[in-house]
């Protein structure tokens, strides 16, 4: 382990992955309190959560007429903040031992105290392995603030880069936002085109979330395929022969996912480079001139001057 944590510290999937697994589990929850009471956004934009200052914030939350909560992920202090616009709030520690099973009774305890009735289907939602209720899951109670610091200082800079990406486009963009199901920080471009329909049998949250063309570009802390950080990017639909366009940093590469090139750059790779942040938006940069071209976008109409 290293003595200091520099600006993009190492993340080792095997050191961190049962806090991350905790981690993601405790974000599932929120998640899910925002899926049931935010009024509903195109892309599902409105259960998405934020990177903030102290940690990760849901969006603002109405629960009454004229009020709403906030429920944030302190990592400087490492506890759960409740606020309410009532003038309520309370708190729950994050410390080792703190099971997830635990967690969710804690929390929904405190948001009944709170007047706040949030109905949702309390279990994990696309968490490889675990498929019990969150009032079962006893056995995942691992957390680390080491680790979640280094996850929560990572994500912190790469929202910085992804937000000075999205300055040079003029067309749709998604806030640079937390998904929770599968924990990946994303930004997406879209072209103003409708995609085509998916498949009669494809979920109705996929085709909600892809009804139009996009290039979306992400951050995730691995799983149990890429069995380590990585920045991602890819075109839907995904044009043929995207993957043999070039991508930036050398390191970059086209991989098969779900039947789609992929472009990934290991967060590694991405520490070894002299200047990351000018790596960073070269990939991403070079994801979309490559998405975009073959997709047939519009560039001018929706690229601004000063692309970086």
């Amino acid at each position: 382990m290293e003595a200091a944590t520099p600006l993009l510290p190492a993340l080792p999937l095997d050191a961190w992955e049962a806090t991350k697994t905790t981690l993601h589990l405790y974000l599932q929850i929120v998640g899910k309190i925002q899926l049931a009471l935010n009024p509903k956004r195109n892309h599902w934009w409105h259960i998405t959560l934020l990177v903030s200052p102290k940690g990760i914030s849901s969006q603002p939350i109405p629960f009454a007429e004229g009020h709403m909560l906030e429920i944030h992920f302190n990592f400087r202090r490492h506890r759960v903040e409740l606020c309410a616009s009532t003038g309520h709030y309370d708190e729950i520690p994050l410390q080792h031992g703190l099971s997830v099973a635990r967690f969710y009774a804690l929390l929904f305890d405190k948001l009944e105290q709170m007047g706040v009735e949030a109905p949702i289907v309390a279990k994990p939602f696309d968490v490889p392995g675990i498929t019990a209720p969150f009032s079962h899951l006893e056995e995942h109670f691992t957390y680390q603030p080491l680790w979640v610091e280094r996850f929560w200082q990572i994500l912190r800079w790469t929202d910085g880069v992804f937000k000075e990406f999205c300055g040079g486009f003029s067309g749709k963009t998604c806030p640079v936002h937390l998904y929770w199901h599968h924990l990946d920080l994303t930004v997406t471009r879209f072209s103003g085109r409708s995609a085509p329909p998916m498949p009669a049998e494809a979920r109705q949250s996929d085709k909600e979330a892809y009804s139009h063309e996009m290039i979306s570009f992400g951050f995730w802390a691995g799983d149990e395929q890429v069995r380590g950080a990585a920045f991602y990017s890819y075109t839907y639909p995904s044009p043929k022969g995207l993957e043999q366009c070039p991508l930036e940093p050398h390191r970059a590469e086209w991989v098969i996912s779900n039947g789609s090139p992929m472009a990934l750059l290991m967060y590694d790779d991405l520490r070894a480079e002299a200047d990351p942040r000018a790596a960073l938006l070269a990939f991403l940069q070079s994801c979309y001139q490559a998405g975009a071209k073959l997709a047939g976008w519009e560039e001018a109409k929706v690229e601004m001057a000063g692309t970086p």
